[in-house]
């Protein structure tokens, strides 16, 4: 699970969306709002243009608007995945831009010039420009059931100018299934799914895993940390609530569970003193953008002294996988090579 859970639950109220109330009045009916009307089984029942859309999402929300939606804001992880199916956002909100410019790593593909970026860190989101764009559909991903880097603060401002609809990648939900639900949002917006560069990207994504599955029992019995860095304290990661890693572990991946999780059930928290309390043949370790990355580590003698650090075994993991086919293969190809080259350390 992503370490700013933490954050969330500890810095709610820090936002004040001052002046967007008057816009929430004006622009609600412009965004549509939710509705029950469809079917229970019915999860991606998409229409013509220039008809209704509809679209029940991972919290069970039915979703209904006079016409599919044009005026998009997604989460930038979420925006990556619909634009590696030809679904163009208008805002974003999320780590998009890094300090010297360049876009993050969880904006995939994206022209992120082409965007207007309404918060580039987690709980900042500009709730008046939000509203200035009009938005017709508010996108983004749910680990626990709440809405993915919408801040806890301005909730009900954001949620009051337009339907939200949310995409499952924690708790149950396994890679293979982010994945498709994803695909199926990309299609009722449009994106057309027998496309060569979609058909490209699950045929890659569907051989990559092959390689897991060959890689775990060419070299098995080797034991996975999945961890992330941060200046006072290492999180252990579970592989049981998070989409990526209950994939991987299904294709033979042999994970360390530690012992005491946090509240959520995503992580335990450990001191740099404590970093070592598990021995593992491979390290994951968080990719993102503000977690500490091997060389900043290497100022952590604990770290330094891990088995799977020592015989150089570290392999990035992203942490906040861009859920499209093509991203994914990338990451399964990347994870079945690290385990190639591994070699019992623990």
């Amino acid at each position: 699970m992503p370490k700013s859970r933490t954050s969330y639950l500890s810095r709610r109220g820090l936002i004040a969306a001052g002046g967007a109330l008057g816009l929430v009045a004006a622009l609600t009916a412009c965004g549509g709002s939710d509705s029950a009307k469809g079917e229970a089984g019915d999860k991606d029942k998409g229409a013509a243009a220039s008809g209704p859309w509809t679209f029940k999402d991972d919290l069970g929300k039915d979703i209904s608007l006079k016409a599919k939606p044009k005026n998009i804001v997604a989460f930038t992880g979420t925006a990556a995945a619909l634009y590696d199916y030809g679904i163009q956002v208008k805002g974003v909100f999320g780590p998009t831009k890094l300090a010297d410019g360049k876009p993050d790593v969880q904006a995939g593909s994206m022209d992120i010039s082409k965007v207007e970026i309404l918060g580039n860190v987690y709980d900042e989101f500009n709730v008046e420009k939000y509203a200035s764009l009009q938005p017709e559909l508010l996108v983004t991903n749910t680990w626990d059931g709440t809405y993915w880097y919408v801040p806890e603060a301005s909730k009900d401002k954001i949620l009051k100018l337009a339907p939200a609809a949310a995409i499952g990648v924690g708790g149950d939900v396994s890679m293979d299934k982010a994945l498709e639900r994803t695909a199926d949002l990309a299609k009722s917006l449009g994106a057309d799914m027998n496309a060569k560069s979609a058909a490209d990207g699950k045929a890659r994504f569907d051989a990559a895993a092959t390689k897991v599955r060959e890689a775990t029992k060419a070299n098995p019995g080797i034991k996975v940390l999945v961890g992330s860095g941060s200046a006072d304290l290492f999180y252990a990661s579970t592989a049981e609530t998070s989409a990526d890693l209950k994939y991987f572990k299904s294709l033979g991946v042999e994970f360390i569970t530690p012992d005491k999780l946090d509240a959520g059930g995503f992580f335990e928290s450990l001191s740099w003193e404590n970093a070592g309390k598990y021995k593992a043949d491979l390290v994951l370790l968080d990719n993102r953008t503000g977690t500490l990355q091997p060389e900043e580590l290497k100022a952590k003698p604990t770290w330094a002294e891990m088995p799977a650090v020592k015989a150089g075994q570290v392999a990035p993991r992203v942490t906040e996988p861009i859920y499209s086919y093509d991203k994914c293969a990338k990451i399964l190809e990347d994870l079945a090579k690290a385990i190639q080259g591994a070699k019992k350390v623990s």
